[in-house]
């Protein structure tokens, strides 16, 4: 346990909740092209989740930097909106689990404190299993299918969940500081991150938010309607093409980008062929079958 008690505001009532996994993106460094945060955003409103707390943010952030928002009610009543972070919970379609989504934004004081109070909410909501998502700009085209990249804190984690160890180190984000405060609190914890291309100049990249949302989907074995998000990522890639093709430059560095992921592809695609067997290719398909249910 935590010896940090949750200090929040509202939602005084904890609901049961069965086999909760919880899902956490956070604004900010962690979120190039805000893929992050619009995958969390849009999982709560396809899930309907339901408001469940939030944090106090006056101990955790610098409100020079993160402003609260004046809002008007009716038109004529002002009120401040405090930014900060929000929990809030939802069924799992077609089962009977929950999930807790945490739509946060990157603390900016006291981050040890911040993530054992969030490691607080989830023990005492019994989750079971914590997924955080993360984005980051990297060397990749914008023309092929967004990078997704899972990443566990230890080897023991990584063998139980699928995912590959990271060789990176530098300066890191609250995403893997809440990460690994999860793993010492003996909640099993993965991370999943999607490159965005470093040179797209656009705030939001749906292309991205997609990616992970399909990672979501496959990690929970759930299906995760996708709404008008595909629409708006074949619309952000035609406008980035046009851009890129404006720019001789540009369109020729692109087109670099474009052979070295075709050289990655080519290995990637027979190291799966030696690795994948006709009877796990069966059950990946019968899973999806399994999501999307009969009237799909």
């Amino acid at each position: 346990m935590t010896d940090r008690e949750p200090s929040t505001t509202g939602g005084d009532s904890t609901p049961h909740l069965v086999d909760p996994v919880l899902i956490a993106a956070f604004e900010g460094w962690n979120d190039a092209g805000e893929a992050a945060s619009t995958a969390l955003e849009h999982l709560e409103l396809s899930w309907d989740a339901k408001p469940l707390t939030s944090i106090d943010p006056e101990e955790y952030y610098d409100f020079q930097v993160t402003r609260p928002h004046v809002k008007l009610s009716d038109g004529v009543t002002r009120r401040i909106e405090w930014q900060t972070t929000r929990l809030s919970w939802a069924t799992l379609p077609g089962t009977d689990r929950h999930v807790v989504l945490v739509n946060g934004i990157e603390p900016n004081l006291r981050w040890k404190t911040f993530c054992a109070e969030l490691v607080g909410h989830a023990e005492r909501l019994g989750v079971t299993k914590v997924i955080t998502l993360g984005a980051l700009l990297t060397e990749v085209p914008h023309t092929r299918p967004t990078p997704v990249n899972g990443t566990s804190w230890d080897a023991e984690s990584q063998k139980a969940m699928g995912t590959e160890p990271s060789n990176y180190e530098g300066p890191t984000g609250i995403v893997a500081v809440f990460q690994q405060a999860c793993v010492q609190a003996g909640i099993p914890a993965v991370s999943y991150w999607a490159e965005v291309p470093h040179y797209v100049s656009q705030a939001q990249v749906p292309k991205a938010a997609v990616a992970l949302l399909h990672r979501i989907e496959e990690s929970l074995d759930v299906e995760v309607p996708l709404g008008v998000l595909p629409e708006k990522a074949e619309e952000w890639e035609r406008t980035v093409s046009e851009m890129a093709d404006a720019d001789d430059e540009v369109r020729e560095y692109v087109r670099q980008l474009e052979e070295q992921a075709s050289e990655s592809d080519d290995e990637e695609a027979r190291t799966e062929l030696r690795e994948t067997s006709g009877d796990s290719i069966a059950a990946d398909f019968e899973r999806y079958l399994r999501r999307r249910g009969p009237n799909s």
